[in-house]
């Protein structure tokens, strides 16, 4: 029970870690990924002709308001999901307490997922047309992140086997 335990709370930590680095690196180094937004919300490199270019977003205030909040909302779930693997360690020995800490790895993941995949293959990859874009298309990357995030959520959320199993 504590090795699956203490997996669980690894594999938690490991995301919050990367989400973490992740929004780090959209701080330090602000222009590369605000150069995505403002090309995806924009859509100046999507296919020549397209009907949908009307909703476009050429607000360079916008663009950074957008890109502040996908900063903000990695932030958050890494926040999430850091505390979520701290009460998780804290709580190895104590099946209800480790079971309640779950439910802020269902929180850190579900705003993952809002802004890995609504966000980036929703928004962006539909709503903007971000996959007609060879330069300016994250839907592949978004896909390796929340399925990723996912993955953990489905194994967090199993119970954990009882006392004297032969995985305790």
């Amino acid at each position: 029970m504590i090795i699956v335990r203490l997996t669980k709370t690894f594999m938690t930590a490991a995301l919050a870690v990367f989400v973490g680095i992740v929004a780090y690196d959209n701080i330090v180094d602000y222009g590369s990924n605000y150069a995505f937004v403002q090309h995806v919300l924009s859509m100046d490199t999507v296919f020549p002709g397209n009907a949908l270019v009307g909703r476009a977003i050429t607000d360079p205030e916008m663009w950074k308001l957008g890109y502040a909040a996908i900063i903000a909302g990695e932030a958050l779930t890494a926040v999430l999901l850091a505390l979520a693997a701290l009460d998780m360690l804290f709580s190895l020995r104590n099946g209800a307490r480790f079971a309640k800490a779950k439910g802020l790895v269902a929180a850190g993941v579900g705003l993952g997922f809002a802004i890995f995949f609504l966000g980036f293959t929703v928004v962006g990859g539909e709503y903007f047309d971000m996959w007609q874009s060879k330069d300016w298309n994250g839907q592949q990357s978004a896909f390796r992140i929340y399925m990723t995030m996912l993955a953990v959520l489905i194994y967090v959320s199993l119970p954990e086997p009882e006392p004297g199993s032969s995985t305790s």
